[in-house]
Order: structure tokens, then C-alpha cells, then sequence
């Protein structure tokens, strides 16, 4: 079951998020954060498939402070940019704790984020109340890395990825030495079926890590 919802931040701004349901107890709930070209197609058929696997599950539109239904087409990465520098780590924690608040009565609540939404997971990390953190080719985190998150986290990276060297990856790497690392023979937003460097495979194999991550620390 699909809906959309609406959310209210402890700062008491009120934002806007897709919700899925699964069909019977949820074994807990999941946050996904999105990448910077709004709550796609894509992003709720991710929030679908975690909620058939068995999570309540919301996608919050992160740029509502900005802009209320913000969605862009892949190409209009510029567009996605100027509302990405527009958000604050604070905007972040106050959104996604208004997710996790929501989400609470599901059990324990963990978040997967995408490119930009890898760095909402892991400053979310760090500043909310989540049992896990998932950041799929997180972009910007390596500048971020005064947070330190309290919770467990799994990163999932492109080996061919040209925005994200391995020397970023080897800096996070050192900041959190207790995170679960992965890596692809993938480019950047190889989960994406609407992006160019889509690989089916190494999706798959990601999807099935992230859910045995999970199932460990959320249910």
C-alpha cells in the first residue's frame, strides 16, 4: 500500500514524503533519502521494494524547504546541485528525524540513502535516532567526517566511479573503521534503471547486502 503523507519537523516545518506499506507487521521501518533530483520514480520504486520486503517505509522530499515538489529530470544536475548546497545538516536531521518519528511505531528504523541521500544517511547517522545507515556511492561525505555516526553503517561504492576517487573512499574508510565497505565493477548510481551506468547485477547483489544489513540492526 502507497500514500502520500505529510510530515512536521521539530522546527515546525512541514514537508511532504512517499510512504509504502507492506502487507502484513512490518519487521521495522526504513528512511530512503534521496538523490538530488527529487522523490523519482525511481526512489519509490526502491521505497516499494523495501516495503515488500517487509518495512514501513517513507521517502521524504528533502528540498520542500526550498521548494515544495521538486522533481527533475537526470539530465538538470545543476538544477539538483543548487538545492542540494541549500540544505543544511540541521534541515537534514530535523526532516529525517521527522521520518524516523513517523516511522517509530514499525520498531527500530534504519535509513538507505542514494548519491546525495549517501551523505543524508550519514550525517543522519550521526543525528538521529537510526539503528543502521546505508549510503549507496555517497557523494560529499568525505567532507563530513567531524560526524561521526553512532550506529552501524554499510557503504556501497563504484570501483569505476569518477566522482567518487579512491582516495575519498580511503579517507571515510579511515573515519569509520567499524563501517561495512563494498565495493562494484560499477560506475556512479549503478542502482539507478534510469541512469546510464545501471548494472543490474551489482544492484541486485547491493539490494541483498543492504537487506541482510537490515535484517541484523533493524529487524
Amino acid at each position: 500500500m502507497t500514500d502520500l503523507t505529510e510530515l512536521a519537523a521539530a522546527d515546525g516545518h512541514v514537508l511532504s514524503a512517499y510512504e509504502a506499506r507492506p502487507g502484513g507487521e512490518p519487521r521495522g521501518g526504513v528512511v530512503i533519502a534521496q538523490e538530488i533530483f527529487g522523490v523519482t520514480a525511481h526512489i519509490r520504486d526502491i521505497a516499494d521494494a523495501y516495503a515488500a520486503a517487509g518495512y514501513h517505509v517513507l521517502a521524504p522530499a528533502l528540498f520542500d524547504r526550498q521548494q515544495r515538489g521538486v522533481l527533475l529530470p537526470y539530465s538538470e544536475v545543476e538544477r539538483g546541485r543548487a538545492f542540494k548546497v541549500a540544505v543544511s545538516r540541521e534541515d537534514i536531521a530535523h526532516d529525517v528525524g521527522a521520518a524516523v518519528a513517523h516511522l517509530a511505531p514499525a520498531g527500530r528504523v534504519g535509513i538507505v540513502g542514494y548519491c546525495w541521500g549517501g551523505l543524508v544517511a550519514w550525517i543522519a547517522a550521526a543525528t538521529t535516532p537510526v539503528s543502521a545507515a546505508v549510503a549507496y556511492y555517497g557523494g560529499g561525505i568525505h567532507e563530513h567526517l567531524d560526524l561521526r555516526p553512532v550506529c552501524p553503517v554499510m557503504l556501497h561504492y563504484g570501483e569505476s566511479d569518477p566522482l567518487i576517487p579512491l582516495e575519498v573512499v580511503e579517507r571515510v574508510g579511515a573515519a569509520c573503521p567499524q563501517g561495512v565497505f563494498h565495493f562494484y565493477p560499477a560506475g556512479h548510481g549503478f542502482n539507478c534503471t534510469d541512469r546510464t551506468d545501471y548494472d543490474a547485477d551489482c544492484a541486485q547483489l547491493a539490494f541483498e547486502r543492504t537487506l541482510g544489513f537490515l535484517r541484523d540492526h533493524v529487524g
